[in-house]
């Protein structure tokens, strides 16, 4: 049976970079909610409106939203063989409704949680800058740039920072996980889907757990 790849974790985790090397290696496409809902804020509709103004709030969009948008994308033909889910479920109700999801087309959840502690998550978010041009990331405490603010590739092009990644709204969105989303462990715990991860890992070595947990799940 085909399988859907939980990925749980705070912003800053690496489920992001984890979920596209899956799609690289296993060929499993990354849905992930938080670029769907970034792509679809750039319309100019009542709804983008709204997605915008949760994002300048650094707030979580509501369950019916993000359901709306993953049913419908993982209906298309590359999702037939599983997914990988980066940014969704991040409450119970939509956990539930993954559920209900999972059954109709026939697939099975397994849940990977990568722990990160809060310290190294704020760093690693707060830190975050990408070229505008060539779209390198960086990070100004983990991987910064040779000059200051600008991309190594394109000398005097200064480095853009996400409106969503200032310290406060950092921290309303870790404050929102912590209340939120980390029930989730709960629930997947409880029916023995749930894998941990230590996110403190090198990118590889985070991979290659992801990986195995996937190739045993298939057995």
């Amino acid at each position: 049976m085909s399988k859907i790849i939980v990925l749980i974790g705070a912003p800053g985790a690496g489920k992001g970079t984890q979920a596209r090397l899956i799609q690289e290696r296993l060929r499993l496409p990354q849905i992930s909610t938080g670029d769907i809902l970034r792509a679809r804020a750039q319309a100019p509709d009542a709804l983008a409106e709204e997605i915008r103004a949760l994002q300048a709030a650094g707030e979580l969009a509501p369950d019916d939203l993000v359901i709306r948008v993953v049913e419908e994308r993982t209906t298309q033909e590359d999702c037939r063989n599983g997914y990988v889910l980066d940014g969704f479920p991040r409450t119970l109700a939509q956990a539930i409704k993954l559920e209900k999801l999972a059954q109709e087309q026939g697939k099975e959840i397994v849940a990977i949680a990568i722990d990160v502690p809060f310290e190294v998550l704020e760093k690693r978010t707060t830190g975050r800058r990408s070229c505008p041009v060539c779209g390198e990331i960086y990070n100004m405490y983990f991987k910064p740039p040779q000059s200051d603010e600008t991309c190594d590739h394109h000398p005097g092009v200064k480095l853009l920072i996400r409106a969503d990644d200032s310290v406060e709204k950092v921290r309303v969105r870790l404050e929102t996980y912590d209340r939120e989303t980390r029930p989730l462990l709960n629930f997947y715990e409880a029916s023995h889907r749930l894998h941990r991860i230590d996110g403190t890992q090198e990118r590889e070595a985070v991979y290659h757990e992801i990986e195995k947990i996937i190739e045993v799940s298939a057995v």
